[in-house]
């Protein structure tokens, strides 16, 4: 069965490598191309990343840089990556192709300037989330004590999101800048987060979130992280269809999907550890769901609840 995955950080990895991996097959990548294959992975959504270590001023450049590696690495070497530009670039995808889609995790590479975020619409991106857990000039996020709301800049981002038919990803959000999010998103998103009832993690969203976010004909895409799946001790894919579950009990289950954070977490769910083994996690939700609600959660759910196409 096919699968859309929102969320790997394969260009952070390219990036630190400095072009001494092959997006194609080096075992270091857990979203390899020949992993994507043999897990069906149709889709695989590449998130630029930049540490808030990073001082200001070189933060666009590196994202730039993770950007030509996406164009060169993945997509220059690899003639059957196809890039996903326009919504509709979904339903074009031919047999033997995997698209790739570029996201934002965090708008710390633009500062203050929106002609920046442009630069990066022009070039591909397509999800946008506007903090990782640190705090920034456009919110505050999960790891902030603080834990304030949105600022001016920052709703001005989700409103250029919302113009460019952009999705605004919440994953990392403070709660608060979560609620200040979905008053004015036109496509919310959780590219890579679970459910708090079941794993008390400040990544994590509580039932008041989920069900706000269905509410508003949002996604939620559950990670493959063990600390975001269990409090303590290794995961199993039980463990994290436990977190599909859950959703599915707040009506979530058309608007559930997948986001692996593949070469982004460091603990693995047994027999979930790359891409590759990506077809366990779908024959082990066949034992619970139906086929449709597997297609749903695999890769229909995301199709269905695209920006609007005009």
């Amino acid at each position: 069965m096919h699968v859309i995955d929102l969320h790997c950080d394969a260009l952070l990895k390219l990036w630190e490598h400095k072009g001494e991996l092959r997006f194609s097959d080096s075992e270091e990548l857990e979203t390899n191309k020949q992993r994507l294959k043999t897990g069906k992975v149709k889709v695989q959504s590449f998130a630029i990343f930049i540490e808030p270590e990073m001082k200001s001023d070189q933060k666009f450049q590196a994202a730039l840089d993770q950007i030509e590696y996406f164009y060169t690495e993945v997509l220059g070497k690899n003639p059957e990556m196809k890039q996903i530009k326009n919504w509709e670039d979904f339903d074009t995808l031919e047999d033997n192709e995997i698209g790739a889609m570029l996201t934002l995790e965090g708008v710390d590479a633009i500062g203050n300037d929106l002609q920046k975020l442009s630069i990066l619409f022009q070039l591909g991106v397509r999800s946008v989330g506007l903090t990782w857990n640190n705090a920034n000039l456009a919110a505050d996020g999960a790891g902030e004590p603080r834990g304030a709301g949105l600022t001016t800049l920052g709703i001005e981002i989700v409103q250029m999101n919302n113009k460019h038919q952009v999705l605004t990803d919440v994953s990392h959000l403070s709660e608060r800048a979560f609620w200040d999010v979905m008053e004015i998103a036109d496509y919310p998103i959780a590219s890579h987060s679970n459910s708090k009832a079941l794993c008390d993690h400040p990544r994590n969203l509580t039932d008041a979130q989920a069900n706000e976010m269905f509410v508003k004909n949002g996604l939620i895409h559950v990670v493959y992280n063990p600390p975001f799946i269990n409090e303590k001790g290794p995961a199993t894919i039980g463990d994290l269809i436990k977190h599909i579950d859950h959703f599915c009990s707040l009506g979530g289950v058309n608007q559930i999907g997948l986001g692996s954070d593949f070469d982004g977490i460091s603990k693995f769910i047994i027999d979930l550890e790359d891409a590759s083994k990506t077809q366990n996690l779908i024959n082990e939700l066949l034992k619970y769901f139906t086929e449709d609600q597997v297609k749903g959660f695999a890769y229909l759910n995301f199709l269905n609840h695209r920006p609007n196409m005009k």
